[in-house]
């Protein structure tokens, strides 16, 4: 996902309808007969503004963002040294980005940092290096909530649900702070204040601690009391106590479980596209291998910048953050229950699914053999893919194996019976396949989250 960036435009004349609310209701408690309430109110709502004020423009991604994708490119080329340590080549390195300008930024920002000392431009030897963009409308890896049309009618069906859903708890949070500071807040005062509060967060803990996690802030919330980097003290995040955080984080998770996660199968299913050119990039390599095609003539790293929309999906795909028995639901293609509520514990959490600058890598590794050369001639125990999410190695669900999937063929009744076994014919149909492709079929079918997703498959050819 992109770095960390301004609000949009939509969300910046929120903020400023904001100010003038606050600004109302600061007068309107002056007005009243009861003075001694006026103690209550935050001093920091007397007058405040916006810092986004005056802004036509938003969304662009920040300095911070900037940092963001340029130290993790710094650490995955540590992480990953064998693999970049070649002469830069667009079809070694392919780095693409959806056309939205801050995925494209963020792809500069990594790219700077994947190849700084490695050419001949300015003071920190820099090289220029191609990030390539599909149109928007065509885009079905990268932007494939754009152009499918059965996931933006059940998106639009299913967010009057979503808020209906959340009122409850908007009410009751409301409730509490007219009560809390003798202000007569409205349930969209408080929503809008719950984001400033975030917003706020974002700028100051990337500053000063380098954590984009909105969780780690939470467990902190309540001990910070000066953020001196920004001279903000006790704002938008101090009027709520830490059960309210709670709550109000909890339907940000609801909303994106439901139109963006496990809510609904099309939500993930429509990110095969992504699954499979992750799958092809593999088996290419794995090709170039074992034909010993020499270091400079094959792709390396698959390198791809978007959107939370993208990425959310594309972990739901991976079978990340289920519940208990959620996995065996999956594969029956049944209903998931939502994310319970606090305090009860969950693992569907938004700013660990998917926060700026968030990531998926897929690595490929080749191992020796017990003899210690590489092994060419067992292909069932010479490959294995280990999944990152957020740089953390993760196990896959439903697999014995703990950190790294053994890349099996497909020659034998293990394999057809597998889950999601039938996948490989559909992507086949849907974009065609070679022989070879077997190779990494043992891999969809662990990573694909049941059989019956072949039989419905959203996306046919170039479009959903």
């Amino acid at each position: 996902r992109h770095g960390t960036r301004a609000p949009t435009k939509k969300r910046i004349k929120e903020l400023d309808r904001l100010a003038v609310r606050l600004g109302t209701l600061v007068d309107e408690a002056k007005q009243g007969p009861d003075t001694a309430s006026l103690k209550k109110i935050p001093s920091w709502m007397k007058g405040w503004e916006s810092r986004w004020k005056g802004r036509v423009k938003g969304g662009e991604l920040v300095s911070e963002g900037e940092e963001e994708l340029f130290n993790f490119a710094n650490r995955v080329k540590e992480r990953f040294q064998d693999l970049f340590d070649e002469e830069y080549h667009p079809d070694v390195y392919s780095i693409r980005a959806t056309q939205v300008p801050r995925a494209s930024a963020s792809a500069v920002a990594f790219g700077l940092g994947l190849l700084s000392g490695k050419g001949k431009l300015g003071a920190g030897n820099n090289r220029a290096f191609s990030v390539l963009s599909e149109s928007r409308a065509s885009d079905i890896c990268l932007r494939f909530f754009d152009s499918c049309k059965t996931y933006k009618d059940y998106r639009k069906r299913k967010e009057p649900d979503v808020d209906k859903q959340k009122e409850p708890i908007l009410e009751h949070v409301t409730s509490a702070l007219v009560s809390r500071y003798h202000l007569k807040f409205t349930t969209q005062d408080v929503s809008s204040l719950w984001f400033l509060c975030k917003q706020v967060f974002t700028c100051l803990w990337e500053l000063e601690f380098g954590v984009t996690h909105f969780a780690h802030f939470v467990s902190c919330l309540f001990f910070l009391q000066e953020a001196s980097l920004l001279n903000i003290t006790n704002q938008a995040c101090q009027l709520f106590n830490e059960d309210e955080v709670h709550l109000l984080e909890w339907t940000d998770d609801l909303e994106g479980f439901v139109l963006k996660g496990y809510g609904e199968s099309i939500n993930y299913k429509m990110g095969l596209p992504l699954l499979k050119d992750v799958v092809q990039s593999m088996e290419e390599a794995i090709i170039a291998k074992e034909e010993n095609f020499p270091d400079g003539t094959y792709e390396k790293a698959r390198l791809r910048f978007a959107h939370a929309e993208t990425l959310v999906p594309f972990t739901c795909l991976l079978g990340l953050f289920l519940e208990g028995s959620d996995f065996e639901k999956i594969q029956r293609e049944e209903p998931l229950d939502l994310p319970p509520m606090p305090p009860q514990r969950r693992n569907w959490k938004g700013a660990l699914v998917a926060p700026f600058a968030s990531n998926n890598m897929l690595a490929l590794y080749q191992c020796p053999g017990n003899d210690g050369k590489k092994t060419s001639q067992d292909q069932k125990n010479s490959y294995f893919v280990q999944v990152l999410h957020n740089e953390a190695p993760v196990s896959m669900p439903g697999l014995r194996q703990q950190g790294f999937m053994p890349v099996r063929g497909v020659q034998g009744k293990d394999s057809e019976a597998a889950p999601g076994a039938r996948l490989r014919y559909a992507m086949q149909e849907a974009g065609g396949g070679s022989r070879r492709g077997a190779i990494l079929f043992q891999l969809q079918a662990q990573l694909l989250p049941g059989p019956a997703l072949a039989e419905r498959l959203p996306c046919k050819g170039a479009r959903c």
